[in-house]
């Protein structure tokens, strides 16, 4: 991911890639610029795959947490 990828929040990243998409459905554009707005989706989907990841890790970890705490609480 470029630098300036990772400072991107998921929702910007997001909508960002909404455009992109809209963009390579409307078609109409050289296959030059095509690649490049492809190349560009492919970076902003990685953005929105490490936001969503972290997200998962950060549920899982409260989840067990939880779980620690009432299976603690119980005995």
């Amino acid at each position: 991911m470029a630098e300036t990828d990772t400072a991107l929040g998921y929702e910007q990243a997001r909508d960002e890639l909404i455009e992109v998409v809209r963009k390579l459905e409307a078609g109409g554009t050289s296959l030059e610029d095509s690649l490049a707005l492809w190349e560009r989706g492919e970076e902003l989907a990685k953005v929105c795959r490490h936001w969503l990841e972290g997200a998962r890790a950060r549920l899982d970890s409260a989840l067990a947490a939880r779980e620690a705490a009432e299976g603690a609480g119980g005995e």
